[in-house]
This record gives structure tokens, sequence and C-alpha cells, in this order.
């Protein structure tokens, strides 16, 4: 390896998450969306759930986002968020399922009212 190698590629993932594997809330999805509550942290977090706070500032992402942007497991990603969800910082929901998404045609014909109206 050469000495630029980032200090966080030495960290490994049992490390980041305290020894654990599993999260402590097991609902989480690669689709699940994640947003900041804009609750304060009771005390310091670790440099990973401060990137992971600091990502989700931007907006609601997936945890396969956050995942790929972070560099980290997605196995990793689920259990720092099960902590920042279990502090109040972060709020989590399930994608919009299929059967309640509004038709194709409709979105298309609102699309093109819209268009109609510049």
């Amino acid at each position: 390896m050469t000495a630029r190698r980032r200090d966080s590629a030495l960290v490994r993932p049992y490390v980041v998450t305290d020894g654990r594997a599993v999260p402590t809330r097991n609902t989480f999805d690669l689709v699940t969306m994640v947003r900041v509550t804009g609750g304060a942290p009771s005390g310091l977090l670790s440099p990973e759930k401060q990137a992971l706070l600091n990502l989700c500032r931007g907006g609601a992402l997936t945890i396969a986002e956050i995942s790929a942007y972070l560099l980290l497991p997605v196995s990793v990603c689920k259990v720092l968020i099960a902590d920042l969800v279990d502090e109040g910082l972060l709020s989590t929901r399930a994608p919009i399922p299929r059967a309640m998404r509004p038709e194709r045609n409709l979105v298309e014909e609102v699309l093109r009212g819209l268009r109609a109206l510049r």
C-alpha cells in the first residue's frame, strides 16, 4: 500500500459498528428513504455517523445511495442508521408501494398540462 492510503480504509467494519452486525431495527431495505430530523446529537458522534448526517442534510437518500456515497458496506450503514434513528437524529420511511403510485398516463397528462402553461 502507498503512504497516501486513507486512514478510514484501515478501519474494519466491526469497529465502525462497535462490534455489532445487526441493526436494532430490522425494517430497513436498500430503498428505505432516510432523512435528517433536525435534532441535536446528545453527545459526540463517530466520524462515520457525522458523515452520514452531513450527507443526509442535502435531502432524503436511500440506504443504497448512502452506502455508495460513504463507501461503506450496506450492513454497516444499516447499523449506523438504526443508531441515529434511535437517537432521534434520522427518520426513515419505506418507499411508496407500486400499487399506490399514480398511473403513468396521468403523470404524463399533468406534465403536458404544465408544459402548456409556459
